[in-house]
């Protein structure tokens, strides 16, 4: 054992030297070290890319998933409103209004001819159309017969039926049974068929089924209430203004029909059908005027929609 002379303590062996290696040795470990690195870094940037990526859509995902909340209320906006309400906020708007207050002069024109009130309020109900409840009064009052009524009654009333032909497509449902489709189809009326026209076919599906509910009940209880209202009032109400209600339905038809006509077909039908009125009505009579101004009026707006396709 070695042995220190100045302090007689053992001597530590000496520490080997260690020479740098090579010039190419260092280059390849730096750059295997280096390469190394940057596999690591390409891995961690992908994990946390993918990471990211993968909450921002959990997160788009969520908030999706979630209604959308305007407004000032924080309740939500009206676009997530129920679409039975929206059906009866619309319809109070003004529809429901203009129905009621022709069917004002219904009411009075009930208690004229000795029908009872609930006479009056059950036509609105049961019929649900001004023109034949006009014609049932009346016919009633000049002592018609009743068979002869209810023919006349029908053929005011076979107007709806193209009506009702082309809104139960936008109503029938998978699984719907037949009574409820005669349900839906009693509601079919000319406001409520021009309305429903214009404001249904842009929304969901699902939805169709009961804002229509909602808007045709709000408009048919309203019309019933201002029949009996009418009733009610049959003294205060002058028979000319109670004739001149009934024109407020085909007033406001003939505006919105106007409003709506967004096709060539439509406005060419609305053309043709003021044109050609004035002259059927010369031509055959006020008896088949409408008629044939509506077979004529619409077969050439069909004709000229089809050949500018």
């Amino acid at each position: 054992m070695r042995v220190c002379i100045r302090t007689g303590q053992p001597a530590h062996a000496p520490k080997p030297r260690i020479l740098p290696a090579p010039f190419w040795q260092n280059r390849a470990a730096h750059a295997h070290s280096g390469g190394a690195q940057l596999r690591q870094l390409r891995n961690s940037h992908g994990v946390a890319r993918r990471f990211v990526i993968n909450k921002s859509m959990n997160e788009t995902g969520a908030n999706d998933s979630q209604p959308e909340r305007t407004g000032t209320n924080g309740s939500g906006s009206s676009t997530h409103r129920s679409p039975v309400l929206r059906g009866i906020r619309d319809a109070l708007v003004l529809p429901a209004w203009i129905v009621g207050f022709s069917l004002l002069g219904v009411g009075s024109l009930a208690q004229d001819v000795g029908f009872p009130f609930g006479v009056a309020v059950l036509s609105t109900l049961l019929m649900w159309a001004a023109p034949a409840q006009v014609i049932l009064f009346g016919g009633v009052a000049g002592g018609t017969a009743l068979p002869l009524l209810a023919v006349a009654v029908s053929l005011s009333s076979i107007r709806l039926l193209p009506m009702t032909v082309a809104m139960m497509p936008m109503l029938r449902r998978p699984g719907q049974s037949l009574l409820t489709q005669l349900f839906v189809a009693h509601y079919v009326a000319v406001t409520v068929w021009i309305e429903s026209n214009r404001r249904m076919p842009t929304m969901p599906e699902e939805e169709r089924f009961r804002y229509y509910l909602g808007f045709a009940n709000a408009c048919l209880l309203v019309a019933t209430t201002m029949t009996g209202i009418g009733f009610l009032l049959s003294a205060a109400v002058p028979l000319y203004l109670a004739a001149g209600l009934l024109f407020l339905t085909p007033l406001f038809f003939t505006i919105a029909l106007i409003a709506g006509a967004r096709t060539l077909i439509d406005q060419a039908a609305l053309f043709i059908g003021a044109v050609l009125a004035p002259l059927f009505t010369l031509l055959v009579g006020p008896d088949f005027d409408l008629l044939a101004t509506g077979l004529v009026g619409g077969t050439l707006a069909w004709l000229i929609g089809r050949r500018r396709r």
